[in-house]
């Protein structure tokens, strides 16, 4: 006598084709395919928005650089209190992002007849990464040699020269990355002959 739990060869035919129908369905194709390509979307995405933003304020950072030696190469004399006044500047060209870390160095080079740079008078004001105060100091020793750019001709005259450095945020969506990561360094460093005399002085530098 036959078990009366013994599997009919119906209900293995019908597990079977249960079986093939499942492997044949193609309705869920879309929903696995999204799930496996939008993580790659949005990372690109975010990629594309990064770079965008970093191009952008590394022109601001230069049109900075660039103002500062603008404005300084339009007079005779300079003071500490003028200079600092150029931070504003910076701060102004480089809205709306934060000018948070950040180095800014202005150096007048007196150039003589046999085509030799000096340092005639330097500044600097910066902030260090998740600092709250600015530091003020001078940067270079009067008197010290300067290697100006090779495409850079000038013989008895004055350039003044600003280096500016800012420290710009990435991966806005991961703010909890390490500083390593979500941080780099944007600069520029432009040099501007003066455009009223031969020379530049700063009265207290």
């Amino acid at each position: 006598m036959m078990s009366r739990h013994a599997s009919s060869p119906q209900t293995g035919k019908g597990l079977l084709q249960t079986l093939r129908r499942f492997i044949a369905d193609r309705s869920g194709v879309g929903a696995i395919e999204f799930v496996i390509v939008a993580p790659l979307l949005i990372m690109t995405y975010i990629g594309a928005f990064e770079i965008t933003v970093g191009i952008t304020v590394a022109r601001k950072v230069a049109r900075a650089s660039s103002n500062v030696s603008d404005l300084l190469t339009r007079v005779e004399k300079t003071n500490t209190t003028m200079l600092s006044a150029m931070k504003e500047v910076t701060r102004s060209v480089v809205a709306p992002f934060a000018q948070n870390a950040y180095s800014l160095k202005m150096t007048g080079i007196a150039i003589d007849a046999g085509g030799n740079a000096k340092v005639a008078w330097s500044r600097e004001w910066s902030r260090a990464s998740g600092a709250t105060n600015e530091s003020e100091g001078t940067p270079y020793t009067k008197g010290d040699a300067v290697t100006l750019p090779a495409n850079t001709v000038a013989k008895e005259g004055f350039i003044v020269r600003t280096e500016f450095e800012m420290q710009h945020p990435l991966l806005l969506m991961a703010p909890n990355l390490s500083s390593r990561v979500n941080e780099i360094t944007l600069g520029k460093t432009s040099y501007f002959r003066a455009r009223i005399g031969k020379n530049i002085t700063c009265s207290n530098c």
